[in-house]
């Protein structure tokens, strides 16, 4: 029984090749960032309201125009095809019916505008989708990216901003897992100007990419535009002066850069620097009902979830993503109700503490 998402997690290790599950699990190098994402929840308490009278809770959520059934999001992640035959199809049918929006990857081993149509047929023509791009040194490659996220009806790009070279994660270096297998490309980037039918072009990391890319693709396309990676409060004030959207406060999942900071630790900082003009989302770390409602506490406007639905998806394809957004909706619920609040909206940083580390009657806590 699935009931939490170590439950997927150990679930999936047992069905995944050893490989397959070290990449959704790996980060770079010591992979701390990786741990401290989930710490961070961790080393922080909810503080509770009671007697507040409400028996029903308020958990949908407006962004950028779109309206989702909670604020739990679907962050992007590569290669859904690894893990189950219908790859991102069966996600995007999972995350429609919840209510959820999904992120497109742009490494995605189906494309957008197939996964849009699944996730229209399984959840009506006003379902939400995302689409997350990373800006290719080739501009004429990136705008016909936009394109295609637009004609499929996409209503916001997530522009990763965090990756300029690609992160040295050992797993995968270990295990020699340097290319999808056979069968299996990123078809987002097929027939892009190779002159080769078919084609499947890889994607750049590129060091010379700066905001002057930013204000071409603010220019280039007028769907809200959100920067993913932003860590520090500098930019995350920059992006305001470049006509950012908002924010998806994000470190890649501890993927890129190790020993950055986790997320929710940097969050308060981020939600000062643009001072409400923006939403700020976050990702990293999320695991349970109580994390949201920590973040959303301390100013998130959602959250997204990652290597979560890559195990639910390992584990039970369409129906395992499924039950879990359904298991995090059912924790939020339970959370909100528990804090005494009925809605997001009364999710204040009062509610948040940081564990108590300090000594009872001279002696150590334990």
């Amino acid at each position: 029984m699935m009931l939490s998402v170590q439950d997927f997690e150990t679930a999936a290790r047992a069905k995944l090749d050893p490989v397959y599950a070290d990449f959704i699990a790996g980060g770079a190098r010591d992979e701390i960032t990786v741990r401290a994402n989930e710490a961070a929840f961790g080393a922080l308490r909810l503080l509770p309201r009671v007697l507040s009278g409400s028996t029903e809770r308020e958990l949908e959520v407006r962004l950028f125009g779109d309206r989702a059934g909670m604020p739990i999001l679907l962050s992007p992640t590569a290669f859904h095809k690894l893990v189950d035959p219908e790859g991102e199809l069966a996600t995007a049918r999972a995350a429609a019916a919840a209510g959820a929006i999904m992120i497109v990857s742009m490494a995605s081993t189906v494309a957008v505008g197939e996964v849009a149509d699944a996730a229209r047929a399984a959840g009506g023509a006003t379902v939400p989708l995302w689409f997350q791009l990373y800006v290719q040194p080739d501009l004429e490659i990136t705008e016909t990216l936009v394109r295609r996220a637009t004609e499929a009806g996409c209503s916001a790009l997530v522009v990763t901003v965090d990756s300029p070279v690609l992160g040295a994660n050992e797993r995968n270096r270990r295990n020699g897992f340097h290319d999808l297998p056979a069968g299996l490309r990123c078809e987002n980037l097929r027939d892009l100007r190779d002159g080769e039918s078919g084609h499947v072009r890889q994607i750049v990391m590129s060091a010379e990419l700066n905001w002057e890319h930013i204000d071409w693709l603010r220019r280039t396309t007028s769907l809200p535009i959100l920067l993913k990676g932003v860590l520090h409060p500098e930019d995350a004030r920059l992006a305001l002066r470049h006509g950012v959207d908002g924010l998806l406060l994000s470190n890649h999942g501890g993927r890129q850069l190790d020993t950055v900071p986790a997320t929710l630790e940097m969050l308060p900082e981020i939600t000062a620097a643009v001072a409400g003009r923006i939403p700020v989302l976050l990702d990293g770390g999320v695991r349970r009902g109580t994390d949201v409602v920590k973040a959303l506490a301390l100013g998130a406007a959602a959250v997204g979830i990652g290597r979560p639905v890559m195990w639910a998806l390992a584990e039970g394809g369409e129906k395992g993503v499924r039950r879990l957004l359904e298991l995090l909706r059912e924790e939020l619920d339970d959370t909100v109700a528990l804090c005494g609040a009925s809605g997001l909206d009364e999710l204040t940083p009062d509610l948040v503490r940081p564990a108590w580390s300090g000594r009872l009657f001279g002696g150590a806590v334990s």
